[in-house]
């Protein structure tokens, strides 16, 4: 995976992201949260740590889930 560094602290992200409004905002059918689940680890495992998400993407709750197991 490549990485961008941004801004003055040189935050760390990867040249791909995820958006994450198609899991649960605007494009019914939406996925199964086992689904999501999924989605999101191979993203991970793949190095992608710039997910495009909002407060009102019930997403969040899936990735924070998810990045907890990760620690």
């Amino acid at each position: 995976m490549q990485y961008r560094y941004l801004g003055k602290d040189k935050l760390k992200v990867s040249a791909l992201g995820l958006g994450c409004m198609g899991f649960t905002q605007s494009y019914p059918p939406y996925l199964p949260e086992n689904e999501a689940s999924f989605v999101l680890q191979q993203a991970v495992d793949l190095g992608i740590n710039f997910f495009d998400i909002t407060l009102i993407y019930i997403i969040n709750i899936v990735l924070t889930r998810k990045l907890q197991l990760k620690k």
